[in-house]
């Protein structure tokens, strides 16, 4: 490098330790604020401006389907997410025993954001169906497709989700694959099948996920996506879980850029994205008891002002009371 050159501007050159605090401290700062606040109007999608195959929406006549209970390969695949559960810190986590309501959420936003040519699989494992997906789904160009892609379904084949699982969206495939009992975990999977919908050039753009900070960009769209979503249709204690889950989650993701310049990146993301997330749910349970006094107090500011338009209770009416002094005279 060039000031290696010049010994006598040295003092004037950051050193790596101030470079690596810097860096993590914005990517910490990027935690609380890029995905972090719901919109206060949740923006639909349509699939008009989406980019779908029509052989791949033909292949998707059954949207969501559900893999049939096995105990002892479910067992297995329960103790493999035990790490996700104590990182996450919810039970809920890759425990492929997947509820009505959350696959009921699932189906409302697809049906919402007319993602009608997305398929779920609800721990389920069908790999010969995915390389069909994968071969009709022709909004993804066939270099990316045969290359990539079919290395993405080849994983999946080769390690059962029932087993090795990770909650995910194949956009080569254009399926989410969910194996936990969260809505949270299963909208954020949906944000990304919603923001693949809208792009033009897919393979580049689930490609560029090996360059450094722009997968942090793609789990922002989801998780803000989710959130919002959460705000418009789910009450107090889904939002709550929504950030108690998201941010941590997210927060592994800014974890795995920090520990380029960062030994312990990851714990400090993730410690990071618990303490950002349960902040929020607080202020969240806050501003809506705020916002419920306000509503109790003002009803009660307009039941005294009517009371005093129609006098004070028990007592008769001022006109009435003045015929009963006359007719006393």
């Amino acid at each position: 490098m060039i000031f290696s050159l010049l010994p006598q501007e040295c003092d004037s050159v950051p050193n790596s330790h101030s470079v690596r605090l810097k860096y993590s401290a914005l990517l910490i700062a990027w935690l609380v604020s890029l995905p972090g606040c719901a919109s206060n109007q949740y923006q639909y999608g349509t699939a008009a401006k989406y980019h779908v195959s029509q052989e791949l929406a033909a292949r998707t006549d059954v949207q969501i389907e559900r893999g049939r209970p096995q105990v002892v390969i479910d067992s297995l695949g329960w103790v493999w997410g035990i790490p996700d559960k104590i990182l996450l810190w919810d039970r809920r986590v890759l425990n492929h025993r997947i509820d009505e309501d959350t696959e009921a959420a699932l189906a409302e936003y697809l049906a919402c954001n007319e993602l009608s040519s997305v398929k779920v699989r609800l721990n389920q494992y069908r790999p010969g169906d995915d390389w069909k997906r994968l071969a009709a789904n022709k909004a993804v160009a066939p270099g990316w497709r045969y290359t990539v892609g079919a290395l993405s379904i080849l994983g999946e084949t080769v390690f059962p989700g029932r087993v090795f699982g990770a909650d995910h969206y194949n956009p080569y495939s254009n399926t989410i694959h969910l194996y936990s009992n969260a809505p949270a975990i299963a909208l954020h999977e949906a944000g990304h099948a919603k923001d693949y919908a809208y792009r033009k050039w897919k393979g580049t753009y689930a490609f560029s996920r090996v360059l450094p900070v722009l997968p942090l960009v793609q789990e922002a769209i989801a998780t803000s996506d989710a959130l919002s979503y959460m705000k418009a249709h789910h009450g107090l204690k889904a939002q709550q879980e929504g950030y108690e889950l998201l941010y941590p989650a997210y927060g592994s993701y800014i974890g795995r850029e920090m520990t380029r310049f960062l030994p312990a990146g990851q714990l400090v993301g993730l410690l990071g994205g618990h303490v950002a997330g349960r902040w929020r749910s607080w202020r969240l349970e806050k501003e809506s008891a705020d916002a419920h006094e306000r509503f109790h107090y003002q009803q009660q500011l307009s039941s005294d002002a009517g009371e005093l338009r129609s006098g004070a209770p028990g007592e008769p009416a001022p006109e009435h009371t003045a015929q009963q002094e006359q007719s006393n005279l």
